[in-house]
């Protein structure tokens, strides 16, 4: 790993926040280096409110969106809520329909199959919608790009409002409404909303227009905490508000669904990280292995019964999904050495067998080994499909611009999208790829980097340091936890190797003067020998707790070791 340590904030500015917060320096630098640079700051940072939630109809088209909605319960209109088959779609049509299904009864779902329809709004749904009497269709967490199929649907008297948070292409949909903070055009002051945060925001609009505040739609985020964490979009502003009080929900009061899941997990009080990967892993296997419509089931299941049963299905989707995860991986990384491809910029596999629903999650498997921009392809009907994803800094997006030539359709983002082809061109593609990123690529991308907040001794970490910290949460993007360094720091001598085959490290650190810290390095067995064989060695770490035998104990959590 490149270890490279954040730039240092000014001490002036330090001493001043520090001297405002009445807190420790160390605390004031991590406040600073995430913008937090006054009382009120970081008030809002460590209490965030309700209050501090924008007005939603500060968001191009809420007017008209929220108009067409009220006007389509009451002439009693039929009403589709479609959304896309990830945690994001699929949290956002439970969302969005428990709402409206609350005082209105004339309201369907609709999730696209993976396989047959592919991502987005489809063309087959919006025939479901004709043959079914649906005049309104609300599509969350897709549509921005949807011309053609929105043009199709009013050509079936179909309207539609479209929620989505994805980049506009150069023009937008003739929908009534299209809600995106990323429009060109809209001045909503907070742009990196999910897709179920869109959806919230139309929820926060129609409660307005009632006279509700928005306290009323509280039970809601336990939905939205889980798509912001499973979409990683940035754990601030108002994603950091509606996180906060999402994750008060899933430990106090969850949905139904929610809890069906979480009774599996012997654990008080679930963070942002086992939302990760705990409850989307299980939610989003519905739609790799089998249809996304199972976790709206799970998450609009009202009864008990009824959503232990859903969730008893969908965590046998988990199983599979993890086995086929583990299989293909191993697949494709003998590929890889079999072609003797390791010394290559890109890592781009194929086999026809291998299954759609978890090439994206190999794709990233692969990443994390070769760190390099990967594609995963199998066959999906008569085209070749392939996820992508990126190493950080390499916008994949651009590489597949500049590949167009050999590829049927594409879309996605910088670190991650999805893309067609024809079989015939999939070697010319390949070989196209890898020339575009030797060629723009910086060198050091190929290597992961480290980012670490601030250098610390080790007597400076306390539990007193640890509670404060644990206040910086909920953790994501843009506010990651907190990583430290401490150079010449020992082992006692009681380093060993733990876990299977011995690939984690256990140690009891300690620095001159400081008293013995326990750690533990995941994935660190090999750099065993360093740490007896060598007299001082520099750690990354980050702080936690281990809990054992009821007692709970404050630890490092090492990420490298030089």
């Amino acid at each position: 790993m490149r270890w490279s340590i954040k730039p240092q904030p000014l001490s002036q500015e330090v001493a001043r926040l520090s001297e405002a917060l009445k807190v420790a320096p160390l605390i004031a630098q991590l406040l600073v280096q995430r913008g937090i640079s006054n009382y009120e700051d970081a008030k809002r940072f460590f209490r965030p409110q309700l209050s501090d939630l924008h007005d939603p109809f500060l968001m191009k088209d809420m007017e008209k969106a929220v108009m067409r909605i009220e006007k389509a319960i009451a002439y009693e209109e039929n009403i589709l809520i479609f959304g896309d088959y990830d945690v994001d779609g699929t949290t956002a049509v439970a969302m969005v329909y428990t709402y409206l299904t609350e005082e209105y009864a004339n309201i369907a779902t609709y999730i696209p199959d993976r396989y047959r329809e592919g991502y987005g709004i489809s063309f087959q749904g919006i025939d479901f919608a004709a043959d079914n009497n649906v005049s309104l269709i609300i599509a969350l967490d897709c549509g921005i790009k949807a011309l053609d199929e929105v043009a199709y649907a009013q050509q079936k008297h179909i309207d539609f409002i479209i929620c989505d948070h994805h980049l506009p292409g150069e023009s937008l949909p003739g929908a009534v409404a299209v809600l995106d903070p990323k429009r060109a055009d809209c001045n909503y002051p907070y742009k990196e909303l999910c897709g179920c945060g869109v959806g919230f925001k139309v929820l926060q609009a129609l409660a307005a227009r009632k006279g509700q505040s928005v306290e009323r739609l509280v039970p809601y985020l336990d939905l939205v905490a889980t798509a912001i964490a499973a979409d990683i979009v940035p754990m601030t502003g108002e994603n950091r508000v509606l996180a906060s009080y999402g994750l008060k929900v899933i430990n106090s009061a969850p949905r139904t669904g929610i809890k069906a899941i979480t009774q599996q997990i012997k654990k008080k009080e679930l963070s942002i990280t086992d939302v990760v990967f705990i409850i989307a892993p299980r939610i989003n296997a519905a739609g790799r292995m089998e249809h996304g419509q199972y976790a709206v089931q799970l998450l609009t299941a009202t009864e008990f019964d009824d959503a232990r049963r859903f969730a008893e299905e969908i965590e046998q989707f988990n199983l599979d999904r993890k086995g086929l995860d583990r299989e293909i991986t191993a697949e494709a990384l003998q590929q890889i050495k079999e072609n003797q491809e390791e010394t290559r910029y890109t890592s781009v596999v194929y086999d026809e067998k291998w299954h759609k629903g978890v090439i994206g999650i190999v794709a990233s498997r692969l990443t994390e080994t070769y760190y390099r921009p990967t594609l995963v392809f199998t066959r999906s009907g008569d085209k070749l499909a392939a996820s992508a994803r990126s190493v950080k800094g390499f916008d994949v997006y651009k590489a597949l611009e500049s590949c167009a030539e050999h590829i049927e359709q594409f879309g996605g983002h910088k670190y991650a999208a999805g893309l067609t082809l024809r079989s015939d061109q999939y070697q010319n593609f390949k070989n196209q790829f890898e020339k575009v990123v030797s060629n723009t690529i910086d060198p050091k991308l190929l290597v992961p980097e480290l980012h670490i907040d601030a250098e610390i001794g080790l007597g400076q970490i306390t539990p007193k340091l640890l509670r404060i910290l644990k206040q910086f949460a909920p953790f994501g993007p843009g506010n990651m936890t907190p990583v430290f360094m401490a150079r010449g720091v020992q082992d006692t001598g009681y380093a060993r190797g733990v876990g299977e085959e011995e690939k984690h490290l256990k140690l009891t650190l300690t620095q001159k003067g400081s008293r013995p810290i326990g750690a533990i390095g995941f994935n660190l067995g090999e750099k065993l020998s360093l740490v007896k064989t060598t007299k001082g060695f520099d750690s990354v770490f980050s702080l936690d707790e281990n809990e054992w035998n009821g007692e709970t104990t404050l630890q490092l959590k090492i990420r490298d070791i030089r």
